[in-house]
């Protein structure tokens, strides 16, 4: 429960009992400070995690879009692809279900669920405690792939080594605008399902534009999973960024 973007349990309000009445500017007052808190700790317990990557040497990557971009369809890929170069292994945030890690063990791959409830992201708390269930090993990949949310994810450190921003085509060119937060914070922006760009309205120019226009040190990837377009370079940007951790 963060309290800050609308997932908390129930109304997140201030009550003046001087008055009888809500009081809009103490409620700002409180709500900053709530922020504050919150991402204070949340930092605390992101350190702890770095601290295990760095120790372990593991390569941890926060993985970031709106629900129905294609982020399990392209891990899935990349685990049967790279299977006997690196070791991977999924920490899965969604809501509900274990839909998406059922996904990544039917085809192989290590993965472990963590189901949040009404919160719509994942926090750097109970990605610590997921770690050490998972029992990763040393010189490997983790991909934390966040809860589909374009807002939240990014106000919260995972102690990730990157984070990685997907976009499908099928979404519009003007995302990064619209959610300007989450691309200024993403060190990677993957467009994907690229094989649809034939028939939705999606100006490939303009979303990079878009995406430097907030963030000039952005990389930028375009790919499609299905065709296998554009996974080269997707292999080869996790491979220089492991061998940098390592």
């Amino acid at each position: 429960m963060c309290g800050i973007c609308g997932c908390s349990d129930g109304p997140n309000e201030t009550f003046n009992q001087s008055n009888n009445r809500h009081d809009p500017h103490h409620h700002d007052v409180h709500l900053i400070q709530v922020e504050q808190d919150i991402l204070a700790k949340n930092n605390q317990f992101a350190l702890q995690n770095t601290l295990h990557f760095i120790k372990e040497k593991i390569l941890a990557l926060n993985i970031m879009s709106s629900p129905g971009s294609g982020k399990t369809t392209l891990l899935s890929k990349t685990i049967l692809d790279l299977k006997n170069e690196i070791d991977i292994a999924v920490l899965v945030g969604d809501q509900q279900t274990n839909h998406d890690e059922n996904a990544i063990q039917s085809i192989g791959g290590r993965a472990l669920q963590i189901n949040t409830g009404k919160v719509c992201h994942l926090d750097a708390h109970s990605v610590g405690h997921a770690i050490y269930d998972l029992s990763l090993n040393k010189n490997s990949i983790l991909f934390i792939e966040n809860v589909g949310n374009l807002v939240c994810p990014a106000l919260f450190n995972l102690g990730e080594n990157y984070k990685i921003v997907i976009l499908s085509v099928t979404e519009g060119d003007n995302k990064p605008l619209k959610y300007q937060a989450i691309f200024h914070a993403a060190d990677l922006m993957i467009i994907t399902k690229t094989d649809l760009l034939p028939y939705v309205e999606f100006d490939m120019n303009k979303c990079i534009e878009y995406a430097r226009r907030i963030n000039p040190t952005i990389e930028i990837l375009s790919l499609s999973s299905i065709k296998g377009e554009g996974l080269y370079q997707w292999y080869e940007w996790l491979r220089k960024k492991k061998s940098d951790e390592n």
